[in-house]
């Protein structure tokens, strides 16, 4: 038996008005048995992925000292290159608040202080904005298809904020050399929707620990992953998958991350525990998960290390 392939979900408006709640199955299906699954989301332009590119290779380009000037008060928020836990071809930078416009051209005057960047503004804002849909899509789907989303999603959606994380990873030294990239984590938002450049190297790790699927990219296919608040809220239903870069080659490679964070405390719904479910979560906060896992890096399932019963 070879290696299981990732599954690929159509969330076209054609498909989900003939088969809405068959397809709610299968994405909910899709994040219990692997985590993850790729879509090919049509919302984004192919002009749009071209330009989120050139803009992430300008942003790299800047010097070092002024792309730390992103900080934030909160873990991998911020700036992240550097650092000895962090291997050294891996560098990414964060925009909080990522659908809100002052929040980006905050950001984008902090890089460009003098100069300014309209098009870097106007081309992250338009995509945070485009990959929410798609974030908030799932996350209704999902809802429904346990039976709360009347009870649950409004409340999510109106405690939800986006951080866009921009990412690089610099080629290995040497031709054939395999290098890691990002250490094997799970994330600790609620979803994850990655996107990236045409350079191999993101792996899932399958439910059962024996193998890594290696993630196919291509300008429309973005990939929707549960983090371990997810895991937390759907009381263990949901897998939080474990995912690393491995880098060969000779070229740079760029990734993009919207990650969803929730204001306040969340709640394990009671529609959720059961005589085969008993309660595996206590009430959480988000950042309170983030802060935890940041302290505390080792943890095998910070989640559940956090505010497990």
């Amino acid at each position: 038996m070879g290696v299981p392939k990732l599954p690929t979900i159509d969330l076209s408006v054609e498909k989900l008005k003939t088969s809405y709640l068959g397809t709610c199955k299968e994405v909910r299906e899709a994040l219990e048995d692997y985590g993850c699954f790729v879509v090919n989301y049509e919302d984004v332009s192919h002009q749009l992925h071209e330009s989120l590119l050139s803009e992430s290779k300008k942003l790299f380009d800047l010097p070092t000292d002024v792309k730390m000037r992103n900080i934030s008060d909160k873990p991998y928020f911020g700036y992240v290159g550097n650092h000895p836990s962090i291997p050294p071809n891996h560098e990414s930078l964060g925009i909080s608040n990522s659908t809100i416009l002052e929040h980006v051209q905050t950001f984008t005057n902090l890089m460009w202080p003098s100069t300014g960047n309209e098009n870097f503004c106007e081309t992250m804002i338009d995509y945070a904005t485009r990959v929410s849909k798609l974030e908030k899509l799932v996350k209704r789907m999902v809802f429904e298809s346990y039976g709360v989303g009347e009870k649950c999603y409004d409340s999510h959606v109106e405690s939800s904020t986006f951080l866009l994380r921009l990412i690089k990873y610099k080629s290995p030294d040497e031709l054939n050399k395999l290098e890691i990239g990002c250490h094997a984590h799970t994330d600790k938002s609620f979803l994850t929707i990655l996107h990236q450049d045409e350079v191999n190297g993101l792996e899932i790790q399958t439910k059962d620990g024996q193998h890594w699927i290696g993630f196919q990219p291509s300008p429309s296919s973005f990939l929707v992953m549960a983090g371990d608040a997810f895991l937390a809220w759907s009381n263990g239903r949901i897998y939080a998958a474990p995912h690393r870069v491995v880098m060969s080659g000779r070229k740079a490679r760029y990734s993009t991350g919207l990650f969803t964070y929730h204001e306040g405390v969340i709640h394990i719904p009671n529609e959720l525990v059961d005589h085969q479910h008993p309660l595996q979560f206590k009430p959480f906060n988000h950042y309170g998960l983030l802060n935890y896992f940041s302290s505390s890096i080792t943890a095998h399932s910070s989640s559940k290390a956090y505010c497990g019963l």
